[in-house]
């Protein structure tokens, strides 16, 4: 019942992260990589649990050994490590072979038929010859699969199908729930809804504030983490068929995941609000996000040099780029970022380099604004844009910044607060797409710079228009 509790769903979480465009955020990968993990570990439980359904006061499982748990357990271990053996051995060479033949055969729905044939053969033979759950061996087919350089094309194909299976799941879910269990036992559920909403999210913060992330990390784990699904189901309906837990059960890890995945939206409003309160506290915050300082200091030798330099927030594929073109132009810069990993290399290569959110108060402090020339911040993240770009101009008065948006009305409000420059993705790229169709039709790199000089003055008069409507 605890282990049914404690699983989120994947499948929840990637749609409210890609809703507000968190899903490629250092913050999302953190959530969507501990969900995987727990995903993992689910499965273990789901090899684990029939081998231990005696001793755990249940009855045993066909195919195993009720009079020795040990005889039980290492049977159904060395059924599965024969299994993934294969599967790691022959299976890696096989089936991308298998499916690279009926791909080149060119039918579009023969390949789909393919691959959707050896992910069920694979989940099937797991269950049948080996005694495994069918989803580990869905799991291992999907492994298998992506060792295949088709990887992207079955994945392409499989989405429609992966998003009719999803909802087919939740209708099936949902014809389980018997809605009495609320009258007949209100408080097991709300105890139940406690633990997923109220113990997960908590425990979660203390973990990844204890590994020196930031607040704001800390609150989007822990809202990920506040709900329960798909595997939550696997879980209660294995413990219920081998008598572990009672029938009773199921109705309240039902009736937990349909709440708490219905006030999962509602919980994810309130990341921002709560961030912003405790800003208010910085004595509060400085204790609970633990700062290291070893990976917030730079070294003496890189402090003195910087003086005139510019401070970037955020080193994605837009940061590493204008980075690459200070470093050809030996501008000195310094880079701060959420991601470890980056900051890690970033030091490893000599780059001065300081993690943290660049909205927190003191994190900037340490990359010396107040004697820099340029802030750049190449994060798409627009939610924090604002306190950097205060605390900046308090910090150092005559700082230029350029700011990365995406829409016109973040455009707009960021040049009203007297922005250097504000680059609109979109913009830029309608730009180069215009100016190399112009150059295609034989016209001159004279009338091509004119006319996508006359092409921006347009989108900043749009910008106008806008400003003035509004």
């Amino acid at each position: 019942f605890g282990l049914c509790l404690s699983v989120a769903s994947t499948v929840v979480l990637l749609r409210a992260l890609r809703e507000r465009g968190l899903l490629e955020s250092i913050n999302g990968k953190l959530a969507v990589g501990w969900l995987i993990v727990e995903d993992l570990v689910t499965i273990i439980a789901l090899v684990a649990l029939p081998a231990l359904s005696v001793p755990l006061g249940g009855v045993a499982a066909p195919g195993h050994d009720d009079s020795n748990m040990y005889v039980s357990l290492a049977t159904t271990l060395g059924k599965v490590i024969v299994f993934v053996g294969l599967m790691l051995v022959v299976g890696k060479r096989a089936i991308p072979l298998l499916l690279g033949k009926v791909a080149r055969t060119g039918s579009r729905e023969l390949f789909t038929i393919g691959v959707l044939a050896t992910a069920l053969g694979i989940a099937f033979g797991a269950s049948a010859l080996f005694n495994v759950s069918p989803a580990l061996g869905a799991f291992f087919a999907g492994v298998v699969i992506s060792e295949s350089d088709l990887s992207h094309q079955a994945g392409a194909e499989m989405l429609p199908l992966q998003e009719a299976f999803t909802v087919l799941f939740f209708v099936s879910v949902g014809m389980m729930f018997d809605p009495s269990v609320l009258l007949s036992s209100p408080i097991h559920v709300l105890l139940a809804l406690l633990i997923v909403l109220v113990g997960k999210s908590l425990a979660a913060l203390a973990i990844v504030l204890m590994f020196k992330y930031p607040m704001i990390t800390a609150l989007t784990v822990a809202a990920s983490l506040a709900q329960i699904g798909e595997f939550s189901f696997i879980l209660i309906g294995l413990g219920t068929s081998l008598k572990i837990v009672p029938q009773e059960a199921v109705s309240i890890v039902l009736a937990a995941a349909i709440i708490s995945i219905s006030l999962n939206p509602l919980i994810f409003k309130t990341i921002e609000p709560v961030d912003n309160f405790l800003k208010r506290f910085p004595r509060l915050l400085s204790i609970l996000e633990r700062k290291d300082g070893e990976i917030n200091e730079m070294s003496a030798i890189e402090s003195e040099s910087l003086r005139d330099h510019a401070v970037m927030i955020g080193y994605g594929r837009v940061g590493a780029t204008i980075a690459r073109a200070l470093q050809k132009e030996n501008i000195p810069f310094v880079v701060v970022d959420q991601d470890r990993t980056v900051i890690d290399q970033l030091k490893a290569d000599g780059i001065p380099a300081i993690f943290g959110d660049a909205s927190r108060p003191g994190i900037l402090t340490h990359a010396h604004l107040a004697d820099a020339k340029l802030l750049i911040i190449a994060t798409p993240a627009k939610s924090h844009v604002r306190e950097i770009l205060e605390y900046a101009r308090a910090s150092n008065p005559d700082i230029l910044a350029c700011v990365r948006t995406h829409n016109q009305e973040d455009a707009i409000e960021l040049e009203e607060q007297g922005i250097g420059r504000v680059v609109m993705g979109e913009l830029e790229l309608a730009l180069q797409m215009s100016a190399f169709s112009l150059s295609t039709f034989d016209r001159s790199d004279e009338q091509v710079r004119q006319l996508v000089g006359d092409l921006r003055q347009l989108g900043s008069r749009a910008l106008e228009i806008k400003r003035s409507d509004r």
